[in-house]
């Protein structure tokens, strides 16, 4: 059963879920999310992404029906599996951007946090009901939700299970461009993903890396690399072609080399 769509616009695709009525994050939906961003990340006509929800929701969080399933088999790990997929998601080469109409609950927030950008309508529902379930955000909740929000207000967040508006995201800095309906939210993901994509891919590239480089390194070590980065850059094609069309007061045409 597919549970994904992929369509291309020029050098920007757009990652549709499809799996109503809530597009619920079940393994499968994962599975197929991790193959289409192996696709994608070879494509070198692909240089940046949209992640959208068909129908009502961004995603309603994970497929509650399968957990009785998972609870039976003792080497099931999901939120292993979660973990893998949505790291893929923020170590991606190419920026990725959530595009949120609806909702995005439990594991379908995680999915968007763990995007690069996060676009919202206004009245969007953001949050992490995991804990009327007596479980935990697994996903990645309770690591990236503090980063944006705060501490005090992921646990007022996790702890209560209500969730937040778009605008409300927006005022924390969970989300960083507001829309006022779902037609809106993809039209403009479309057209931020668009701007990335006028952009030299390696450029792209080393500043998600570079942006990420406090997980693994200290600060003068992200210095050291951003350097290192710099002076590759600073001998390509790309960093010429930049250069000469600023020079000559016109528009770059990036190929990627």
């Amino acid at each position: 059963m597919k549970t994904l769509s992929l369509s291309t616009e020029g050098h920007i695709a757009v990652i549709t879920i499809q799996h109503p009525p809530a597009n619920a994050l079940s393994t499968k939906v994962l599975t197929d999310l991790s193959v289409c961003l192996d696709q994608l990340k070879e494509d070198r006509n692909v240089r940046s992404i949209v992640i959208h929800g068909e129908g009502r929701f961004f995603s309603a969080g994970a497929d509650i029906k399968e957990f009785t399933s998972l609870m039976e088999q003792a080497d099931t790990n999901l939120a292993n599996k979660g973990h893998q997929v949505f790291e893929k998601i923020e170590s991606f080469p190419k920026p990725i951007i959530a595009a949120i109409h609806g909702a995005a609950l439990g594991g379908g927030l995680e999915l968007a946090m763990a995007c690069h950008i996060r676009i919202a309508e206004e009245n969007a529902k953001l949050g992490l009901p995991e804990l009327n379930l007596g479980i935990i955000p697994g996903y990645g909740g309770t690591q990236r939700l503090p980063k944006y929000v705060g501490t005090a207000k992921a646990l007022e967040m996790i702890g209560t299970s209500e969730p937040i508006s778009g605008k409300e995201a927006f005022s924390y800095g969970l989300v960083t461009i507001l829309a006022k309906n779902e037609a809106e939210v993809l039209v403009k993901g479309k057209e931020l993903a668009t701007k990335f994509a006028e952009k030299s891919p390696q450029t792209l590239a080393y500043v998600i890396e570079l942006l990420h480089t406090g997980k693994e390194h200290s600060y003068e070590e992200g210095l050291n690399l951003e350097g290192k980065r710099f002076s590759e850059l600073f001998r390509s094609k790309d960093a010429q072609e930049g250069i000469q069309a600023f020079l000559e007061k016109r528009k770059p045409h990036f190929k990627g080399e």
